[in-house]
């Protein structure tokens, strides 16, 4: 038996719910992607792509193309995001990554990005409706998840609350399409979404002090010159 297929046997089944592997393990793995980017640990990144690679078998077993190509697009946002920080991880002081709002500008491109995403995507599932059986649902999950990442790449706090307006949409979506460990993670990512926006949030306020002060010195030089 092939590793796909062993994936995506039955593990368990509870309640009327029956859990494959790759459901399971893949969200777990999600779930732990998202533990580390609290803790902004640069390992969020392979872990994410690690996810998204099982969730494949998961979202093709239970014939959810759009699924499928969604948790592709996470890989290649994963590899991004994995770059990203590592090419910025000595922005704070203490060497870890350094976490902000984002500017009113950077905020109007990520919804307008997610609003254009959506309609366009919920369009091709609809004219493709093997693609997804729930278009504009999948299609707002879709491009939320995306949004969320490129926000968590760049380092900024509206990584959370894009991850809690997707949860929304997420939770009863999954349970729908059988995928009923999905679903139950996406309810525990509602409180580590929380926990981590109150880390960032806080952390946040750190870094900016922290830049505030750096810049003191070079404004007090500039001044001297002058």
């Amino acid at each position: 038996m092939s590793g796909f297929h062993w994936l995506n046997q039955e593990a368990f089944s509870a309640f009327g719910q029956h859990v494959i592997w790759s459901d399971m393990l893949g969200n777990l793995m999600g779930l732990l992607g998202l533990a580390l980017g609290w803790r902004r640990s640069i390992g969020t990144w392979p872990v994410q792509l690690l996810s998204g690679l099982i969730l494949v078998g998961a979202f093709a077993s239970a014939q959810l193309a759009g699924g499928v190509g969604k948790q592709l697009l996470v890989m290649v946002v994963a590899l991004w995001g994995w770059r990203q920080w590592r090419r910025g991880k000595q922005q704070a002081q203490d060497g870890s990554i350094a976490v902000r709002f984002a500017t009113w500008r950077e905020r109007g491109l990520l919804a307008l990005g997610t609003a254009l995403g959506t309609a366009a995507v919920g369009t091709l599932f609809t004219l493709v409706p093997a693609l997804s059986w729930s278009p504009w649902a999948d299609a707002y999950i879709f491009v939320g998840t995306l949004a969320a990442m490129v926000a968590q790449a760049r380092g900024l706090v509206e990584f959370w609350f894009a991850w809690l307006l997707v949860d929304v949409v997420g939770v009863p979506l999954a349970f729908s399409s059988g995928l009923a460990f999905s679903g139950l993670v996406y309810v525990v990512y509602l409180g580590l979404v929380l926990w981590g926006l109150r880390a960032w949030w806080q952390r946040s306020r750190v870094d900016a002090r922290a830049a505030a002060v750096s810049t003191e010195p070079a404004l007090n030089s500039a001044g001297a010159a002058l």
